[in-house]
């Protein structure tokens, strides 16, 4: 695994509810580019078109997509059946990925793909994943899927993001709960991808190193300050995800995930 990009360990990356790959993408080019300057990442939108309105139009340009719906209680799911066989299919076909990374909804049905994996229901001819970066994720709480996907501590390498301000703070502490040696880096924001701070981006370099050693943070490198060039290039966009953050503690996504699920 990581070898078909040259030395890049390959991740996919799973948008939260109605939103985009696109977006996710934008979300993380707030972080220090040289974090995964190593790594290939794969941004796939959400395999169901979204079922109602996006609270990021206007800062983000449409479509949008969600991976599968639920009740308010989060103890039902629709098509969730359809987007594990279609992630298994995207990761059967495109991969092998050595890593996955969500955020929210994205973060939860991955998750989910891990714990699952372990206990041989899925994946069975895919290598195991080494690592898992969770932003605002949680467990299903259907117990038919809990006593399977979270049955035994899941073995992989994960980092969790964990906000102070999150309403999914205490249901993200809970699955990060399920993995063994979790890191966990707590922030003030909200339900957000978070902008990470100095202790926050050498925590993060120095567990990618571990897993990868070659994943070093290094601005100096001409390649990083590439990418740093294309972030502060979508500076606009940023500044707009900033300036809803102010308002409201958060990204406009926020509000319109707590408007569908207030107990996701």
């Amino acid at each position: 695994m990581g070898s078909k990009n040259g030395s890049k360990m390959k991740i996919l990356c799973l948008h939260g509810f109605r939103t985009s790959g696109s977006f996710l993408k934008k979300q993380i080019s707030k972080w220090e580019p040289s974090i995964f300057a190593h790594f290939d990442m794969d941004f796939p939108n959400g395999i169901f078109p979204a079922g109602g309105k996006s609270e990021i139009e206007g800062i983000f340009p449409p479509p949008y997509f969600e991976w599968f719906q639920f009740n308010e209680d989060f103890t039902e799911y629709k098509n969730l059946e359809e987007c594990i066989t279609y992630l298994c299919e995207y990761i059967t076909n495109k991969g092998p990925f050595d890593g996955l990374l969500g955020f929210s909804q994205g973060a939860t049905i991955s998750a989910l793909l891990l714990g699952y994996q372990a206990q041989g229901k899925i994946l069975k001819d895919h290598p195991q994943f080494k690592l898992f970066v969770s932003i605002s994720g949680s467990k299903f709480r259907d117990p038919s899927i809990c006593d399977v996907a979270y049955k035994d501590p899941i073995m992989v390498k994960s980092v969790h993001f964990i906000g102070d301000k999150d309403w999914l703070k205490l249901p993200s502490e809970e699955l990060a709960s399920a993995f063994v040696n979790p890191l966990i880096i707590k922030h003030p924001q909200g339900h957000t991808v978070p902008r990470l701070d100095e202790r926050a981006v050498e925590k993060l370099g120095n567990w990618t190193k571990e897993i990868f050693p070659n994943a070093a943070v290094e601005t100096e490198n001409g390649n990083v300050k590439n990418e740093q060039e294309e972030s502060l290039a979508n500076k606009k966009c940023d500044e707009a995800f900033e300036i809803t953050e102010a308002a409201g503690d958060s990204i406009a996504l926020e509000k319109n995930e707590v408007e569908a699920d207030q107990n996701l």
